[in-house]
């Protein structure tokens, strides 16, 4: 007999399985951005400030980007519930094109960027070390696109496992080249900040490559690989995907770019807390990405029932993977609390920088909680398809809401680095009720229509 309890636990372990390679491979990334920002960071305090400013402007359309590509991720999902193979490989043809026509926007809108960068108020000290670390990351947008596409398909059809390798192996390329060009190892040249550079440039080609040769070449894929060379680009698949992934690429990026904005105001109090509040958003990606892996699983799994018209289970299986990422905020909110004191020395020598961290912890805490709740739930809603109302909500969250009480709070009340980040808080789980209360007002609506 099912109770309350277990309607939800018996989804734990399907979820598992399904976003615990996702979260490997996005663990992965975080590994990548610690040692970057140690390594930037102990190389030189200015060189960690750069990268701050550059990382989190560039964090706006990467988030986007692969927002934009998870538009592909429940049409793959029905398709895979119907064994429609051939189907598939057609659909990821379209989305490689939107995604590379997706990746000259971006550029062109980068492009801009750099050339104002000198406008946007940030340190006069840092602009010769920006300027080319930021043309190194706009060159490897076209790759990351690309990329996303084809984990976007491997995730929809619950193949989790080969992203998460080719990640892993593309991670330990990036690391073990910063090691060798920002400090001139093993005969290479020290680059600093633009070793990081051109280490992340290299990587996200080899991993893009190397998915492109898995797709292409090996038998596992063949069925869909039948059918993206046997179908043309068509406007109804091209334009269902643009109908998906733009609402969920603007949600995401709205989120990110309340942080990038927020960024440029903590680029204002100087160079010191540009560089604290780098090692924290390097913390917080921590418990993002564990957030988002699992809740890619619960966009696949919501996709699956619906497939089937299973309404109840779409609503417990959300509920569950929000279970499991409450766990997960938990234990991160444990770990960092823990290394309140030590955090800043971690990534920086600068005893300054290492006591502003030490300032953040809280507000960082608090804002775990909200965070989940909007990773759960705006996957959710990308599950069953409904995400135009995740941009009016994600607009309202984020920069009604966060970005004003952020200026409010660091410089009309005087409260600094502090003041900003306690808006974080305010945004993030704003977004996360909003979705969730959406999300059963459709599930409602669905039952009621008999869908």
């Amino acid at each position: 007999m099912e109770t309350r309890f277990s309607r939800y636990t018996r989804h734990y372990k399907p979820l598992i399985n399904l976003g615990l390679p996702i979260i490997i491979g996005q663990l992965g990334i975080i590994l990548v951005s610690f040692a970057d920002t140690i390594m930037v960071g102990h190389y030189s305090t200015q060189d960690l400030a750069a990268a701050s400013f550059v990382n989190n402007v560039f964090n706006l359309v990467i988030i986007f980007s692969t927002g934009f590509s998870y538009g592909l991720t429940p049409v793959i999902g029905k398709l895979a519930g119907q064994s429609r193979e051939g189907e598939i490989g057609k659909v990821l043809k379209n989305s490689l094109a939107a995604n590379s026509l997706v990746a000259c926007l971006l550029v062109i809108v980068m492009t801009a960027v750099y050339f104002n960068v000198h406008r946007l108020g940030q340190p006069e000290e840092l602009l010769p070390l920006i300027r080319p670390y930021f043309i190194i990351l706009l060159v490897s947008l076209l790759p990351i696109l690309l990329f996303n596409a084809f984990k976007q398909f491997a995730d929809g059809i619950t193949d989790t496992m080969t992203p998460m390798w080719i990640l892993i192996a593309g991670n330990i390329v990036n690391i073990f080249g910063n090691w060798c060009l920002i400090f001139g190892k093993l005969g290479c040249p020290e680059l600093g900040l633009l070793g990081a550079g051109i280490s992340t440039l290299f990587s996200r080609i080899l991993t893009l490559a190397i998915f492109a040769g898995i797709f292409f070449f090996s038998s596992r894929y063949a069925a869909y690989r039948k059918g993206f060379r046997e179908n043309r680009l068509n406007k109804a698949d091209f334009r269902t995907l643009n109908r998906l992934g733009w609402p969920v690429g603007l949600q995401m990026g709205m989120e990110t770019g309340s942080f990038s904005l927020a960024t440029i105001m903590v680029g204002w109090l100087g160079t010191l807390p540009l560089a604290a509040h780098q090692v924290m958003l390097t913390a917080g990606q921590l418990g993002f990405m564990l957030y988002y892996g699992m809740a890619a699983a619960i966009a696949v799994r919501v996709s699956h029932f619906l497939g089937q018209g299973d309404l109840r289970n779409v609503r417990n299986s959300a509920a569950a993977g929000f279970q499991l990422i409450l766990m997960m905020a938990a234990a991160v909110s444990v770990l960092i609390l823990s290394f309140r004191e030590k955090l800043g020395m971690m990534f920086s020598g600068n005893a300054e920088v290492a006591a502003l961290v030490a300032q953040l912890v809280i507000p960082f805490i608090v804002y775990q909680f909200g965070d989940g709740l909007q990773c759960a739930y705006s996957n959710a809603l990308r599950g069953i398809s409904d995400v135009k109302p995740v941009v009016l909500i994600a607009f309202i969250a984020y920069f009604v809401i966060s970005l004003p009480t952020g200026y409010v709070f660091g410089f009309v009340l005087g409260w600094g680095l502090p003041g900003i980040w306690m808006s974080f808080p305010l945004g993030l789980t704003s977004a996360g009720l909003m979705f969730l209360g959406h999300f059963h007002k459709r599930i409602r609506s669905m039952d009621q229509s008999g869908r």
